[in-house]
C-alpha cells in the first residue's frame, strides 16, 4: 500500500442535494393569471425519499384499518357437549366432541380476533413523508394556487367551475383553513375532490390525488398568512381584551396616605402595649423583694 491508498471502513454517506426552489402561478378562481409565487423549497424543494414515503403510507393505511374480525374457538361455539359417536366400532377416528376444529360446525383453530393494526412511526418520519409528497407534487407540476375563494354561500356549481377554470383535471385534494366551512361544503358533493385541512394532511393523502390546491392563506411557507397554514390573514381584527381601569393619580395619593395613616397607628398602638407590658414585668418582679 503506497502513501496515496486510502482505506474506507463503512458505507459511504451520500450528501443530500440542495433544496431547489420552484414556483406556482397564482390565480383567481376564474382562472386569471395574477403572477407566480415561489414555493418554499425546504417544503417543495426536497428529494422524495421513497422508502420513507412507503414504510410511513403503509402505517397510515394500516392504522385506519378496523381490526375487528372475530371467529369463535372451540370453547365459545354452541353445543358439542356429548360424544358424537362411540369410542370404538365405527373405523373412524376417535372423538371427544363435535364442536372440535376437525369437525363440520366446530371451532376455528388459530383464527382471526380483534386486535390493533396500528405501527409507530417517529414523528420526523411522518413530516418527511409529507414533506417528500408535497415536493413530488410540486416537481411534477400539480401544485396550483388561488388567492382566495370567495364563496359566501356553498355551492357545488361554483366549485366545478372553479376547477373547470383552474384546469385541474382528475382527482385533486383541496388544502383549507380550519374556517373555510362553506368552501368545504361546495366541494362535498364532488367525489373526485377532497377536502383537509394542514394540521390533518397527510403523506397518503397527497399520494392519492393528482393536485393538491392551496390558497394564499392555507399555502406553507407562504406570507398570506401570520406564519402558520390555517392562521388567520395578517391585519385583521385583534380581539379586545378586558378593561383595564385606571384610578387617577390624586385618588392614588389619598389611598396612599390612609394606609400610612393606618400603619403608623397600628405601630403606635403595639409600641404602647409592649411599654404596659414592660412595666407590669418589672412590677412583678419587685413584688417578692418588697
Amino acid at each position: 500500500m503506497t502513501v496515496t491508498d486510502t482505506v474506507v471502513r463503512g458505507p459511504v454517506k451520500k450528501d443530500r442535494p440542495a433544496p431547489v426552489t420552484r414556483s406556482v402561478k397564482r390565480r383567481n378562481i376564474a382562472g386569471h393569471d395574477l403572477g407566480s409565487v415561489d414555493l418554499e423549497p425546504s417544503i417543495f424543494g426536497l428529494e422524495p425519499n421513497r422508502a420513507v414515503l412507503h414504510q410511513v403510507v403503509t402505517a397510515q393505511l394500516a392504522a385506519i384499518r378496523a381490526g375487528t374480525q372475530s371467529t369463535k374457538t372451540r370453547a365459545q361455539v354452541r353445543g358439542g357437549g356429548a360424544k358424537p359417536f362411540a369410542q370404538k366400532g365405527t373405523g373412524r377416528a376417535r372423538q371427544g366432541s363435535s364442536r372440535s376444529p376437525s369437525m363440520s360446525g366446530g371451532g376455528v383453530a388459530l383464527g382471526p380476533k380483534p386486535r390493533s393494526y396500528r405501527q409507530h412511526t417517529p414523528k420526523k418520519m411522518v413530516r418527511l413523508a409529507l414533506l417528500s409528497a408535497l415536493s413530488d407534487r410540486a416537481a411534477t407540476s400539480r401544485v396550483a394556487l388561488v388567492d382566495h375563494w370567495g364563496w359566501e354561500e356553498p355551492k357545488t356549481k361554483g366549485a366545478v367551475t372553479a376547477l373547470r377554470k383552474l384546469k385541474i383535471n382528475g382527482s385533486a385534494l383541496v388544502v383549507l383553513a380550519d374556517d373555510e366551512t362553506i368552501v368545504g361544503r361546495c366541494f362535498a358533493n364532488l367525489p373526485d375532490v377532497q377536502t383537509t385541512t394542514w394540521g390533518q394532511l397527510c403523506a397518503h393523502d397527497v399520494l392519492r390525488s393528482d393536485w393538491i390546491l392551496f390558497s394564499d392563506r392555507t399555502l406553507p411557507g407562504g406570507s398570506g398568512g401570520s406564519g402558520a397554514p390555517g392562521a388567520p390573514a395578517a391585519g385583521g381584527p385583534a380581539e379586545a381584551g378586558p378593561e383595564v381601569v385606571i384610578e387617577p393619580e390624586a385618588e392614588l395619593v389619598e389611598v396612599e396616605a390612609e394606609l400610612t395613616a393606618e400603619a403608623d397607628t397600628d405601630v403606635d398602638a403595639a409600641a404602647d402595649a409592649t411599654t404596659e407590658a414592660e412595666a407590669t414585668t418589672e412590677a412583678e418582679e419587685a413584688a417578692p423583694d418588697a
